[in-house]
């Protein structure tokens, strides 16, 4: 197709519609993607319902698909509608322009995290319904908000309710993430996140004396062990090409705060570390270790876990799954080559699989630039149409299980 024909293209443009509502955090007013999401529903003659699962301003908008057989637990599509923070100095294009260039590249902030993938649901839907087909199952697609920022009053909130329950959820595909060969990456699991504040408590007093047990030098002594282990992560991806990043563990200071004057020696340092901890590793058995560190260090150290997710099951990838043969034969079928990947960051479907529902991370984009949260964010038009055709075929092979 032509740039001309791609800018005439029903799904292309519906896709730029919503690129260009600028649900940007912090503090989203998400009442432009509400209303373009029911008149998505009612163009497609699907009901529609908006609830808020935690506050009145962070709503989630949630379109049935009635199946056949609506005894049956049902499929949900979920994407977020939150997009993260531009630099618009940084961009080439507006951010909320949907820009198509002569390439058909279309340039927005969420052409990849994620909005592609929530209007590519309802353009696989809109051509299924247009074919005759009907859901053996009921399909959800659910549109929800601040998973930019944690999903605490979103997904996670929504799943402890009232309606997520009677929705009776037997399996979720949610986002995944573009990769820059001909393969798909399919998320099966995530790593266990935590936001670790250490407070370093010791000797304070006088710059130019030599005081023992000072926060500064306990501070030094869990660095040093911190980073020793980061570092030991770092050769084992580096030296075993079948691990990929969510496959060890991340480590990594991002934040620093203490000390009143040069000349002073502080009583408090403190210092965060994001984790992100491994399927192999025993998180019980890391946290002992940290906190053994600490004491080696001298004692008198705080820890204090601003998030501490629990261990969460991965997605089976066998028989006990109904779903995963289905899944997987549909891509074969597509003649998609498939690598079944554990998320290096975090996603919706940590909250699904908390609630022991089985789900796949997938998103339909390969031979591209990894543009998530990154300046100059873009998507093919041919991408994107061949990702609608992706779902044609995923949707009826976990919907008719």
């Amino acid at each position: 197709m032509s740039v001309k024909q791609w800018e005439n293209d029903e799904e292309i443009k519906i896709f730029r519609e919503y690129l260009r509502i600028p649900s940007v955090q912090p503090d989203v007013d998400y009442s432009a993607c509400v209303e373009f999401l029911k008149r998505q529903a009612n163009s497609l003659n699907l009901p529609v319902d908006v609830v808020h699962p935690a506050l009145p301003t962070k709503p989630a908008v949630i379109i049935k698909w009635l199946g056949k057989q609506p005894e049956l637990p049902s499929i949900i599509l979920n994407s977020h509608m939150d997009v993260v923070p531009v630099f618009p100095e940084k961009w080439t294009h507006d951010p909320f322009s949907a820009l198509m260039d002569n390439e058909g590249r279309i340039y927005a902030r969420g052409s990849q995290d994620m909005k592609s993938v929530g209007t590519q649901y309802l353009g696989a839907i809109r051509a299924l319904k247009a074919s005759g087909y009907q859901p053996k199952r009921t399909v959800y697609l659910t549109y929800v908000p601040d998973e930019e920022i944690g999903g605490d009053l979103g997904m996670r909130e929504l799943v402890k309710g009232d309606y997520f329950k009677s929705m009776s959820v037997g399996f979720s595909l949610d986002e995944g993430i573009s990769s820059e060969d001909e393969t798909y990456s399919v998320f099966y699991a995530e790593r266990t996140l935590w936001y670790l504040r250490l407070k370093f408590s010791g000797t304070a007093g006088h710059g130019s004396l030599l005081l023992p047990h000072t926060a500064g030098e306990k501070f030094n002594y869990v660095l040093n062990k911190m980073m020793e282990f980061r570092k030991s992560q770092a050769q084992r991806l580096a030296e075993d090409s079948s691990l990929d990043s969510g496959d060890v563990t991340a480590v990594n200071l991002t934040q620093l705060r203490g000390g009143v004057q040069s000349n002073v020696v502080p009583p408090l340092l403190e210092a965060v570390f994001d984790i992100r901890i491994a399927l192999s590793v025993d998180v019980g058995a890391f946290e002992k270790q940290i906190r053994d560190w600490c004491q080696e260090a001298g004692g008198g150290i705080e820890l204090d876990f601003e998030m501490k997710c629990p261990y969460v099951e991965p997605t089976k990838l066998d028989a006990s799954n109904p779903f995963w043969l289905p899944f997987k034969e549909a891509l074969e079928q597509l003649g998609l080559k498939a690598r079944f990947r554990v998320f290096p960051a975090g996603t919706d479907s940590f909250f699904i699989r908390e609630a022991r529902i089985p789900a796949f991370g997938f998103s339909p984009i390969n031979n591209t630039p990894v543009l998530l949260h990154n300046h100059d964010e873009y998507l093919r038009a041919d991408t994107y149409l061949r990702g609608i055709e992706v779902y044609k075929k995923l949707i009826p092979a976990v919907a008719d299980v």
